[in-house]
């Protein structure tokens, strides 16, 4: 098969486009024929440093395909049948080899290309504004990195969920693309203070709840950013910066921090039954999965550059 592979960690230049050998099939898993990859902000993270568990590496959390191999105590799950998967790495390939319980069926008449693009944003979104974040109907979230995969998903959610929805970008114009989707207010972090820009939004009153899947020195925006009582959903390191902030205003308005990373759990009923959930209204058109760009497979570098420009609203496919 065909894949995008590196030999070492770096820049999106260090992927080729190679041969490399197909992937044998699990007896608790299955082996689909990829036709949309999700390029998730972990992919550039372990592209960049991350721990190469194959050499060549073949990097990709997220894709979506029809099933060709079925393990043999696999049940459930049927060759010819289309679904989305998660797994520690491979989705950078026209096959991928994975947990049976790390496929979600499709439902018919879906578009497989959404659904690829599903499970781990939306479902890091979900647990971000429910599951820790416990949001509340009326509640004002502050979502950094609106027009990330999560951001964009966690606008959608937490609109749906009847929050008053905050979110920051790097420019007026992706702002603008995240009013339709639910945005009330858009904060552009490269010539606003965020904090400052929160509390005078609010009057003063700051965020219940903050997502953030950037890290570094947004985290400490996202902790200024508060409400009393407020709490903050980290859910990654997309800033790229050592995490070294001040979280002692978080002891004089009794505010939380909490770590979500969906991996810890997503072998568990409650993870693969909520993205399932997420899949299933999707499909019926409950919200919308918001995809920016398509790239040819053979051209990863090309769309992981395109990610890391900062240019992206919602999700980058490849297609092989």
């Amino acid at each position: 098969m065909k894949a995008a592979v590196y030999y070492k960690n770096g820049a999106p230049d260090v992927l080729k486009y190679e041969d490399v050998p197909d992937p044998e099939c699990h007896p608790k898993g299955v082996i689909i024929r990829v036709e949309a990859v999700s390029i998730e902000g972990g992919d550039t993270l372990n592209r960049w440093r991350g721990a190469l568990t194959s050499t060549p590496h073949i990097v990709g959390y997220q894709a979506a395909g029809e099933i060709i191999e079925v393990g043999k105590e696999v049940t459930g799950l049927r060759v010819g049948e289309k679904v989305t998967t998660v797994n520690g790495a491979g989705s950078h390939a026209e096959l991928r080899s994975v947990p049976a319980r790390n496929a979600w069926p499709i439902p018919a008449g879906f578009d497989v290309k959404l659904a690829a693009a599903i499970p781990v944003p939306y479902g890091t979104a979900d647990d971000c504004l429910f599951e820790f974040g416990h949001l509340k109907k009326g509640e004002t979230v502050l979502v950094q990195a609106g027009a990330s995969g999560v951001g964009v998903a966690a606008i959608e959610l937490a609109k749906r969920a009847g929050a008053t929805v905050i979110a920051t970008a790097s420019s007026d114009a992706r702002l603008e693309r995240l009013k339709p989707l639910g945005m009330d207010f858009g904060i552009n972090y490269a010539k606003d203070n965020v904090a400052k820009a929160v509390m005078k939004l609010t009057d003063g009153k700051g965020a219940n709840l903050v997502v953030d899947p950037v890290g570094g020195s947004t985290l400490q925006s996202s902790i200024m950013s508060l409400a009393y009582r407020g709490r903050i959903s980290m859910v990654g390191a997309a800033g790229r910066e050592a995490m070294t902030v001040d979280v002692s205003p978080l002891m004089a308005g009794n505010r939380s921090l909490t770590g979500v990373f969906l991996g810890a759990e997503i072998m568990t009923d409650r993870a693969h039954n909520m993205i399932q959930r997420l899949v299933d209204e999707a499909a019926r058109g409950e919200f919308k999965v918001v995809i920016d760009k398509e790239f040819p497979l053979k051209e990863a570098a090309a769309a992981h550059a395109y990610i890391e420009s900062r240019q992206a609203v919602g999700r980058v496919l490849m297609i092989p």
